[in-house]
C-alpha cells in the first residue's frame, strides 16, 4: 500500500472535462496552483518565469481503462492507456509543464494547465536544461 497526501490543489475556471482541452498549451485558461501552508519552505525558491512540471491526481478519471482512442476520438484505432496521456488509467496521475507567472505566498498563477477545479497536486518539480539532467 502507498500513501500519497496531496500538498496543494488547482483553482481553474475549468470545472467540467469535456470542455477541457486535452493539453494544456492547447487553449487552457490561467489558473493557479495553491498549496498547503506546511509547504511554503519548499516553495520559497520558485519564481515567476519558472517552468516546472506538475503532478496532479485527476480524482475524476476511470481507473478500470486499458485502452481508449487516443484525445477521444473514435475515428483513431484504441490503442493501450500507456502509450496515451488519456487521463483515464489505472493510477490517475497527470503530468503538466507549466509557466509560473506569479508567486503571491503559497499561491502560484500558472499557465497552459489543463487540469480541472478543485484537482489536487501532489508534486512540483523543475524543468531541468537538457545539460543538467545528466
Amino acid at each position: 500500500m502507498y500513501e500519497l497526501q496531496p500538498i496543494g490543489w488547482v483553482e481553474s475556471p475549468l470545472v467540467d472535462r469535456a470542455s477541457a482541452p486535452r493539453q494544456g498549451n492547447e487553449g487552457s485558461p490561467e489558473a493557479w496552483l495553491v498549496f498547503d501552508d506546511r509547504f511554503r519552505e519548499g516553495l520559497r525558491d520558485l519564481h515567476a518565469g519558472d517552468e516546472v512540471i506538475v503532478l496532479t491526481w485527476l480524482d475524476r478519471s476511470r481507473r478500470d481503462v486499458l485502452r481508449v482512442h487516443p484525445r477521444g476520438d473514435r475515428e483513431n484505432p484504441e490503442e493501450g492507456v500507456f502509450s496515451t496521456r488519456s487521463p483515464d488509467r489505472p493510477n490517475p496521475i497527470g503530468l503538466h509543464r507549466v509557466l509560473i507567472l506569479e508567486v503571491d505566498g503559497v499561491r502560484f498563477r500558472v499557465r497552459d494547465l489543463e487540469a480541472l477545479d478543485r484537482t489536487p497536486v501532489l508534486d512540483v518539480k523543475p524543468v531541468l536544461d537538457p545539460r543538467a539532467e545528466r
